[in-house]
């Protein structure tokens, strides 16, 4: 078992070698650890800036011992890393932050959303389908249009199609590949918000402010923090992030994407076990950025202040864009994080911009 809080020189082992990992690379870097990667792809943005890379599948036992030998702690970047890994890792003694319970919840849309109820954090109306007409069924109940997703996997608009009348909806489940999938009534939503938080190992909590997000053809675009809220509706986010941290028993920090109704009440949109794309403008807009929050959750060092020190308008940088860095890093009062990614595919996101302004 891990000697907890962890000391400077331990090593925090990352599932995943992607954008996020990097970031947590770097953060953990800033407190004195190291950092070993397991990622399929021996040219990774994590890869490169950790101390050990080991290359392999995430379900591969080899490469996981690896891990476990060299890891204090284990954490992982995105929520499609298969349960079982962390299962296996977990059984061996290895720390595992966020927990298995976290990453079962959000990889199940269905599950998700249960979850979500039974904690009092509310969502649009849902139903599940396995089979075509299962399907029709649901959005003849819950009405159309609705939203069908793939109860697993799915990103950046991937895995989901708004279905505009029940009798397309067994075609649909088809081309979504005939695999299970929830069906979502629409939000009626003025905007679209999300919260960051985190929870140590002691049970404290920590939440950032609130950030506005636009999206577009499913892809975050940008990110406006701290949000033009009222003390209530931060508040309202607030007692909704603390109800899913306790119900998750959670360790580290977690993205959750709020739909803000006519009412000014807030729905759940979905949970994210890892740090978050919303969460990037923590980088120049607090004093300890989500990334350096998450490290010390699962190294058991106490949270750090999440106060906003700046207004910030966070842009994702996708494909080609990435290109104009030099136009970027000419502005006074832009920062600019890129990811170190080779090839900068149409809708990729290869970095992002955080314009920094004076609160």
């Amino acid at each position: 078992m891990a000697q907890l809080p962890l000391p400077p020189g331990s090593t925090i082992g990352i599932l995943g070698g992607g954008q996020l990992g990097r970031m947590l690379a770097a953060a953990a870097s800033k407190l004195g650890f190291d950092v070993a990667v397991l990622e399929r792809e021996a040219d990774s943005p994590a890869g490169r800036v950790a101390r050990e890379l080991i290359v392999g599948a995430y379900e591969d036992e080899a490469a996981l011992e690896k891990l476990a030998a060299l890891a204090s702690v284990v954490t992982y970047e995105f929520e499609n890393v298969p349960a079982k890994s962390v299962e296996w890792l977990a059984a061996r003694g290895i720390e595992v932050a966020p927990g298995p319970k976290a990453l079962a919840v959000a990889q199940d849309r269905v599950a998700e959303k249960t979850f979500l109820n039974a904690n009092g954090a509310p969502t649009v109306a849902f139903e599940a389908a396995d089979t075509p007409e299962a399907a029709k069924a649901a959005v003849e109940k819950i009405g159309a249009p609705a939203l069908m997703k793939t109860r697993r996997e799915g990103y950046d608009g991937k895995g989901q199609r708004w279905v505009e009348h029940a009798a397309d909806a067994a075609r649909i489940f088809t081309e979504l590949g005939s695999v299970p999938v929830i069906l979502e009534a629409p939000a009626d939503f003025v905007r679209e918000l999300s919260i960051i938080a985190a929870r140590g190992r002691d049970g404290a909590t920590a939440v950032y402010p609130l950030a506005e997000n636009h999206h577009e053809k499913g892809i975050l675009r940008r990110s406006i923090a701290p949000a033009k809220a009222s003390t209530k509706l931060q508040e309202q986010a607030e007692r909704i992030a603390a109800r899913v941290l306790a119900g998750l028993d959670y360790v580290g920090v977690i993205g959750i994407e709020l739909f803000e109704l006519k009412d000014g009440t807030l729905l759940v949109n979905e949970i994210a076990p890892r740090v978050h794309n919303t969460g990037h403008w923590t980088q120049d807009g607090c004093q300890v950025d989500q990334f350096e929050q998450h490290i010390r959750a699962v190294a058991g060092w106490p949270l750090g202040p999440t106060h906003a020190i700046a207004q910030v308008e966070m842009l994702n940088l996708l494909g080609a864009e990435v290109e104009d860095w030099r136009r970027f890093a000419a502005e006074p009062e832009t920062r600019v994080h890129l990811y170190g990614k080779r090839e900068p595919k149409p809708g990729r996101k290869m970095g992002h911009l955080n314009r920094v302004k004076p609160l």
